[in-house]
């Protein structure tokens, strides 16, 4: 049970029993090796001293001295490594022998000694080297022993002899037989036996230890600090990371692990701002159902006893702060219900031109009091959008009373145009995810540039080093260098996470021949440009050659106020409001989630007593 809940017991298991089995057949073959050393060595030494014997005895067997030859034997075979010596005749009687009580015995045919000579019936003329030689035990719990057959051939100083014991027609004369015991070569054999069994066990247990601590230390460890961080996440401790110290796979995880926390903890974020939004919506229903109706009361009778104060001046000043604060009090629920209400756009094919009139038409009356003009420079042959016309009629009313408060009561202009416009892909597509050649996220989440999440790099010249964060835009050139140095000294571009190198190797820029960055957007491509003060090359290969749509384009533009550069990345927040008090700060946010809805962007650009220009991009097709 144990083994199947732990990792590293069961790697650290698997290893070791890797380890056992591998060591376990080296061991075993080497003891077979050295056994068959051993033998093969006490078998040449044998051999050596069965020929040296015989050469001994040829002289005393040439001159017939029986005596002298069994004297030699009876001296040599008292020796400790000789168990015994026999001498055989071609008939199978013992003629000589250390052991003199075996001196005259006969043998069989089916004797060790006989059976290799004589298997197929006839003696054999020539013996097989390795057949000289035969291993046995005399009982099954005796020691073992080795027998050196050596057959005694007949040669012709034999047949010529003044004896002539020996016919020159007989092959083999007999054969001489020494029996040594292995006593020795198994105690060595078992000895050999013990030593390497233990140098194995002793093997495994210190492998084992090693596994096991290496795998605690690679392996158990830095999953046991994934799982304590699961549970703390699980627990809502979003600000908890995890500490990576390694370049390999379970590094890569816990980088992933903390980029997965970050989202996470931005996705909580933004859950936690929709629950407000979400939260705002109940209290504006709220607020319209409990408030309208009293507002309306006051403001009814606030309205009739105005008209009838007339006569009292100060009492006709209360009742005007009264009507006035009494229409900003609706004005406000009116906004908070605008807000809640964003719905799914249900589109149709719509014409902007007619919808732009509609709601000039709308505002009418406030721009009549402001003496306020309206300049309309509409294409007449603009295309039919896909649209939702009344939530788009809402945006162009929340522009041109935005637009009207910004002249105010000394009068001005408000021009409104729309064309058809062909966008490419650079200021238009949005690079929402980007990659480095090691899989980590470059998008930072944490940053914003335009109110969008930034493209983060790290720079690195010397010592120097920083973060630089791109427009996700494609193609813009609104980033947030800081103090990169000039890209022609040298200066290397990298991942936040890994410190992979971004900078295209072996690619210049076309324009100014610096070195340019690369990234991929997954399944899109790779996105490559120039940072170089003064250069804003880019290249997108894939939505360059891809992209093909038709946009309606319409400017709002008045020559009101304008609007502070510090207040533009914030404008379009819900409660930022330029107008201080008079405003609530929810139209624009309306106007936002309107054309963000329909798949369009919208854009400002604005300079204090100058005006302002809000430009709006819609796609023609679905």
């Amino acid at each position: 049970m144990l083994l199947n809940s732990k990792i590293g017991l069961r790697l650290t298991f698997g290893a070791v029993l890797t380890i056992l089995i591998a060591i376990a057949i080296f061991a075993y073959f080497n003891i077979q090796s050295q056994n068959r050393t051993l033998l093969t060595e006490v078998e040449r030494h044998a051999t050596e001293f069965s020929e040296h014997l015989k050469s001994d005895m040829r002289y005393d067997m040439m001159h017939a001295d029986r005596s002298r030859i069994q004297a030699g034997i009876l001296r040599i075979g008292s020796q400790e490594t000789i168990e015994i010596i026999n001498v055989f005749n071609k008939d199978g009687e013992v003629i000589y022998s250390s052991d003199l009580s075996s001196v005259g015995k006969m043998v069989t045919i089916e004797a060790a000694t006989c059976f290799r000579c004589h298997l197929t019936g006839e003696p054999l003329k020539n013996l097989k080297k390795q057949e000289h030689v035969r291993i046995f035990r005399h009982a099954p719990d005796s020691q073992r022993t080795m027998g050196i057959i050596n057959p005694i051939y007949n040669e012709e100083s034999c047949w010529t002899a003044n004896c002539h014991a020996h016919p020159e027609s007989q092959t083999v004369l007999g054969v001489l037989d020494v029996t040594i015991p292995l006593t020795e070569v198994d105690e060595t054999i078992r000895q050999s036996q013990v030593a390497i069994t233990m140098l194995a066990i002793s093997a495994i247990i210190v492998l084992s230890v090693m596994i096991g601590f290496l795998v605690r230390w690679w392996i158990d460890r830095p999953v046991r600090d994934l799982l304590t961080a699961t549970r703390e996440i699980a627990g809502g401790n979003l600000n908890y990371r995890v500490e990576v110290k390694r370049e390999d796979e379970i590094g890569m995880l816990g980088k992933s692990f903390n980029s997965m926390t970050d989202n996470l903890a931005d996705a909580r974020l933004q859950l936690f701002q929709s629950d407000k939004l979400a939260s705002l919506g109940r209290l504006a229903a709220g607020v319209a159902h409990e408030i309208n109706n009293p507002l309306t009361a006051v403001l009814t009778n606030s309205s009739y006893l105005l008209k009838r104060s007339e006569g009292s001046p100060e009492m006709n000043d209360d009742l005007k702060v009264i009507v006035s604060e009494t229409i900003r009090c609706r004005e406000i629920v009116k906004s908070l219900l605008d807000f809640s209400r964003q719905t799914v756009p249900k589109k149709r094919k719509a014409d902007i031109n007619q919808i732009i009139h509609r709601a000039a038409t709308v505002v009418e009356n406030q721009l009549s009091m402001r003496q306020v003009e309206l300049v309309m420079d509409l294409d007449d042959a603009l295309p039919s959008a896909t649209v939702d016309a009344n939530q788009i009629q809402q945006v162009f009313i929340n522009l041109l009373v935005n637009a009207c408060d910004a002249i105010g009561d000394g009068g001005g202009t408000i021009k409104v145009s729309s064309k058809v416009i062909s966008l490419g892909p650079a200021g238009t597509l949005q690079i929402k995810r980007a990659l480095c050649r090691k899989r980590h996220d470059l998008v930072d989440r944490k940053v914003q540039v335009d109110g969008k999440p930034a493209i983060s790099m790290r720079f690195r010249k010397g010592k120097q080093t920083g973060l630089i964060h791109l427009d996700p835009m494609y193609g813009s050139s609104g980033h947030q260098l800081g103090d990169m140095p000039d890209l022609k000294e040298d200066v290397d571009l990298m991942c936040p996470d890994c410190s992979a190198s971004l900078i295209a190797e072996g690619e210049t820029c076309p324009q100014c021949g610096s070195p340019i960055y690369v990234f991929e957007v997954p399944l899109k491509g790779l996105v490559q440009g120039c940072l170089q003060s003064g250069c804003g090359w880019h290249r997108w290969e894939q939505a360059d050659s891809a992209w093909d749509d038709e946009y309606v384009e319409i400017q709002v533009t008045d020559d009101g106020c304008g609007i502070p550069k510090s207040q533009l990345p914030k404008l379009f927040e819900p409660f930022m409001s330029t107008k201080g008090q008079k405003g609530t700060g929810l139209g624009l946010a309306v106007t936002w989630g309107i054309v963000d809805n329909h798949n369009g962007t919208i854009v400002v650009d604005s300079e204090v007593d100058v005006g302002t220009t809000f430009t709006i991009r819609i796609p023609v097709g679905i």
